[in-house]
């Protein structure tokens, strides 16, 4: 009974690494071609996404808001879209990503009336889904930065939504390394949920116009 046990917990650890493995190399597979670091070279595209974060960790700037911010400006200053879909949590009265990134990106000289805040975006495939069934978006380009668009840019694939991506500023130090670390049972999460899993977004509600 203990030989079995432990063959079956073998069988099962290889089973997760390989799974790991696979929606990893998935994940940077579908975004091969489809990613920019710099504004200059991201083709023309009506809307732009920008995934929400916290502005903030442990009382400091939150570097991945600030680099997926200036990244967003960097993309306006160079005339390489129309508006923008700032699209984030916003579970309390006091935590607000939408707003937050919208306050900041006006700040860099986006105009105000040019920015969208999709308040359910709870998480990467709510904000993916909701971009093209309530906004209407019909090619977009991602921004955050390469890790997370190369998730995003899978989960795209899946539902038929044309996508780019510009890669913010990579992050640094002991906090992007548990970042990354996270990442990778993510893109398993990712995996399971375009595969078996079928997860739809928690809202998704009226469509939106966007101001084009």
């Amino acid at each position: 009974m203990i030989r079995w046990g432990l063959i079956l917990g073998f069988i099962g650890l290889i089973a997760s690494v390989s799974l790991i493995f696979w929606a990893d190399r998935a994940a940077a597979k579908s975004a091969e071609g489809k990613l920019f670091n710099e504004a200059a070279n991201v083709p023309e595209t009506p809307v732009a996404l920008v995934f929400g974060c916290n502005k903030t960790f442990q009382g400091r700037q939150n570097l991945y808001f600030k680099y997926r911010i200036e990244a967003a400006a960097a993309l306006w200053e160079a005339g390489k879209v129309k508006c923008f879909i700032v699209s984030g949590d916003n579970h309390s009265h006091d935590y607000n990503e939408p707003e937050d990134m919208k306050a900041a990106l006006v700040d860099a000289g986006v105009a105000a009336e040019k920015i969208v805040c999709d308040f359910a975006g709870l998480r990467t495939l709510d904000s993916v889904v909701r971009a093209k069934e309530v906004f209407g978006a019909k090619r977009v380009i991602f921004i955050s930065q390469k890790f997370h668009n190369e998730r995003a840019v899978y989960l795209a694939e899946s539902i038929g939504l044309d996508v780019v991506g510009l890669n913010a500023q990579s992050v640094t130090g002991p906090a992007a390394r548990k970042t990354n670390s996270r990442e990778k049972l993510a893109r398993v999460k990712m995996w399971l949920d375009v595969n078996i899993l079928k997860t739809d977004p928690r809202f998704l509600g009226q469509k939106e116009e966007l101001p084009l």
